[in-house]
């Protein structure tokens, strides 16, 4: 069972990830993740760890708290 905080943060990427225009693959290159896992985490399937929360928040070009925002 899907947790519903992963989903949320999903969306938010995703969201993100659409805004900017992105594919999968070119976020998985900003963030030095893989494209299966990029699609992991937009589906709510992974828990994304600290730091690999931080990676997107650079790639998105902002704080921590501000990718939160869910």
């Amino acid at each position: 069972m899907k947790k519903p905080i992963l989903i949320k943060f999903g969306q938010r990427v995703r969201g993100l990830r659409k805004e900017r225009e992105l594919s999968q693959e070119q976020l998985a290159e900003l963030t030095g993740l893989h494209r299966n896992y990029v699609g992991m985490i937009e589906r709510g399937e992974r828990n994304p760890s600290l730091s690999n929360i931080e990676k997107f928040a650079k790639a998105f070009d902002m704080s921590i708290s501000e990718l939160m925002k869910l």
